[in-house]
């Protein structure tokens, strides 16, 4: 009787022993949860751009929170992402595990109106527009969690597993609700400044970069140039005669001509080209990695479509031509002097060319040659 009651005391003691080894590690892997919560908030906190918030989210969360899969949906009605991260340079399109929404309807169709995780088993009609199309594998199980910030859904957060058990239904969504709501309020903050930014750095008028855009630009432009020994061209542009358009016309149809201009530079530019109004009637464009004969075939291209249009405008119909001038830094690697310098002497040089442009009759694009960096003794 005493040997078979000792029994049952080291039973029950053993039994005690491995639900407290089981409540220990839970409390440390829940301390070890809460380390990486906290620091992906800090380190979220922190950025100053929504391509680096995106980044981080995509690149980083993944192994912080060990995940099979991850993947971002952002509701991009009007473009305007697309056109933040274009400027940055921030190659959205091909970015793994990034989507633009046209429309919230994606997200409140598949969440059933509801703020809440969808989670559970992978399910192809709910789940495929949520990750990759890619080859790589789909995930077993996941938790697609709305981004709303004050009644506006901004998109989802998902998250995926190849193991059926990590995510299931009826598990508590309160980390995932947290983390997403941390996500809400940095997409809401950055999407507000990148607003400001663009506003504070658009023409309004024509929609493409102000000249304070273009300052800023330019070195950064020219620091590239000099780390990957890349050309960089300028293209100073001017619409001929604007003068008489205003005076002939009006200025509201001098306005439209602006626009109509602007728009079709713009198009006739990459994606990582720069196009800024730098005041009045005059454009400047930065051609990244870009030499002298190729700058020089995108300008005439650029002065034959506008040579070619006839602009509308209510009744009348506007001809428009454009001069251009062109210039080209080449970097090298006795070259010191500092950007600041060598964008005034970029953008002079185009302008120098454009001046000769006109001089010549108007209409036409010369090419002012190599910028000549010109070193102190």
């Amino acid at each position: 009787m005493g040997q078979s009651l000792e029994q049952d005391i080291t039973t029950d003691l053993r039994v005690l022993e491995t639900h407290l080894d089981g409540m220990l590690n839970r409390v440390l892997h829940n301390s070890l949860t809460l380390k990486r919560l906290q620091s992906f908030e800090m380190r979220l906190l922190g950025l100053s751009s929504l391509a680096e918030m995106i980044e981080f989210i995509l690149g980083e969360a993944k192994a912080l929170f060990d995940l099979d899969v991850i993947s971002l949906c952002l509701i991009d009605a009007k473009n305007e992402i697309a056109g933040y991260l274009e400027v940055d340079n921030y190659n959205y399109r091909d970015r793994e595990g990034l989507f633009l929404a046209s429309s919230e309807w994606q997200l409140r169709h598949s969440f059933g109106l509801s703020d809440q995780p969808f989670l559970g088993s992978y399910q192809t009609t709910v789940c495929e527009k949520f990750f990759s199309e890619s080859n790589q594998q789909k995930p077993a199980s996941v938790v697609i969690a709305p981004l709303i910030r004050r009644d506006r859904y901004l998109g989802s957060l998902n998250l995926g597993s190849y193991h059926n058990e990590r995510f299931i239904q009826g598990m508590a969504t309160d980390f995932v609700e947290h983390i997403a709501s941390v996500i809400s309020i940095c997409l809401e903050n950055n999407l507000n400044v990148e607003t400001m930014r663009r506003t504070s750095l658009v023409d309004p008028l024509t929609g493409v970069n102000n000249r304070r855009f273009l300052e800023q630009r330019i070195e950064e432009e020219l620091d590239r140039s000099q780390r990957n020994r890349e050309p960089l061209s300028c293209l100073f542009l001017d619409i001929d005669f604007f003068k008489r358009i205003n005076d002939g016309f009006g200025h509201q149809a001098g306005d439209h001509v602006l626009a109509v201009v602007a728009s079709i530079i713009k198009k006739l530019l990459r994606n990582n080209d720069v196009l800024a109004r730098y005041g009045g009637e005059e454009f400047v464009a930065l051609l990244s990695q870009s030499d002298e004969s190729t700058a020089s075939e995108i300008a005439e291209r650029i002065r034959l479509s506008i040579a070619n249009l006839q602009v509308e405008y209510g009744d009348q119909s506007i001809p428009v031509t454009i001069s251009i001038g062109v210039a080209t830094y080449q970097p090298s690697l006795s070259q010191k002097k500092p950007v600041t310098e060598i964008a005034l002497q970029l953008v002079q040089t185009a302008d120098a060319a454009l001046y000769e442009a006109k001089r010549k009759g108007r209409n036409r694009v010369e090419n002012g040659g190599l910028v000549l960096v010109v070193e102190p003794d």
